[in-house]
């Protein structure tokens, strides 16, 4: 199958029945790998204990860790005395913290979620399930609703926006980028570099899929409204630049052949632009009238090839760079020790 062209799965009566399957249900096919959830917060103390007591009652065998940064309210203690493991981390932004979490933790099966409450607890036995089933790296709760219930306007429109300018770079395997509910096989977290600070840490998950074309699946999940009382961190313009920013970042390194061609193709036409009325023009007269022009129109035609050159160059790098990371992933394993029967 072609990933450019993978849809997201239907969802069917059966999967439907599959989302209420009951605790431990991924334990159903006999595997017993370790299992972490990993719930990144930043002044969640409204809400985080009752995330943590609702996954460890869908996921009771799994260690939930809560990772505070730079929290100032009870977000810390909430989630110790609902039972999580709480560590720090004092470098701030959602991408430092992902980079800390799968650094520190060494499981087979890693549970990703907020710990604003916002995504259901309920999923993950399905999820969960779903990964070893299919032996995939990385399952994504695409979220119900989220242009209706839980963005404001300008998030949803953002929202539209940015996937399909990933799907234009990078192809259709995602149609929700910044789902920030996932599953990840050990073999996926450890060959990510994770190299995002803050929410566009999403986007460099995807991309990393994207770039070793992973076995990755999407599946809907329910997608809720924040507890009263709690504010969202996320910022629509500054965010969003970020985002685009970093999209152009991963593409340009991704990708620089179409990069640096993109940008060599502007500059011809715009050196064509100025140039074809001085061509015309010493064709019928034989003179150049203008001649700063004309020697402007020249320079940008250099500049156009010296760009279509650097393109081509980088982009051999860029292969050899792609061949070393598949390298490394094909050097580890998707579960730590072999799953129990």
């Amino acid at each position: 199958m072609n990933a450019d062209t993978l849809s997201p799965p239907q969802v069917s009566a059966q999967e439907r029945a599959r989302e209420e399957a009951s605790v431990g249900a991924f334990e159903s096919a006999g595997y017993r790998p370790s299992v972490a959830v990993l719930l990144p917060c930043y002044n969640e103390g409204l809400s985080i204990r009752r995330v943590v007591e609702d996954f460890r009652r869908h996921l009771p065998e799994a260690t939930i860790f809560v990772y505070d940064n730079r929290s100032t309210d009870n977000t810390a203690s909430e989630a110790r005395a609902a039972g999580a493991v709480v560590r720090h981390e004092p470098w701030p932004g959602k991408g430092n913290v992902v980079r800390r979490m799968f650094a520190d933790i060494d499981t087979d099966i890693y549970v990703m979620a907020d710990g604003d409450g916002t995504y259901d607890p309920a999923m993950s036995p399905m999820l969960v399930q779903r990964m070893i089933d299919g032996h995939l790296d990385m399952v994504v709760g695409t979220r119900r609703g989220v242009y209706d219930n839980a963005h404001r306007a300008g998030h949803g429109f953002g929202n539209r926006l940015f996937n399909g300018v990933y799907q234009t770079l990078f192809g259709r395997l995602f149609t929700d980028i910044f789902s920030g509910y996932r599953v990840f096989s050990r073999r996926y977290v450890k060959s990510f570099p994770a190299v995002a600070a803050g929410f566009e840490i999403e986007t460099e998950m995807s991309v990393h899929a994207s770039q070793l074309r992973m076995p990755i699946e999407e599946h809907p999940t329910e997608y809720g409204s924040r507890q009263e009382g709690s504010v969202s961190k996320l910022n629509t313009v500054r965010d969003a630049l970020r985002i685009l920013r970093t999209l152009v970042l991963l593409f340009k390194e991704i990708r620089p052949a179409r990069f640096y061609s993109l940008i060599a193709g502007l500059l011809t036409l715009v050196a064509l632009g100025l140039g074809a009325p001085l061509l015309l023009t010493f064709i019928e007269t034989g003179l150049v009238p203008r001649l700063p022009t004309a020697v402007l129109a020249t320079g940008l035609v250099l500049l156009a090839g010296i760009a279509l050159t650097c393109g081509l160059i980088l982009d051999s790098v860029a292969r050899g760079r792609l061949e070393q990371k598949r390298m490394v992933y094909l050097g580890l394993t998707q579960f730590r020790t072999r799953p129990r029967r």
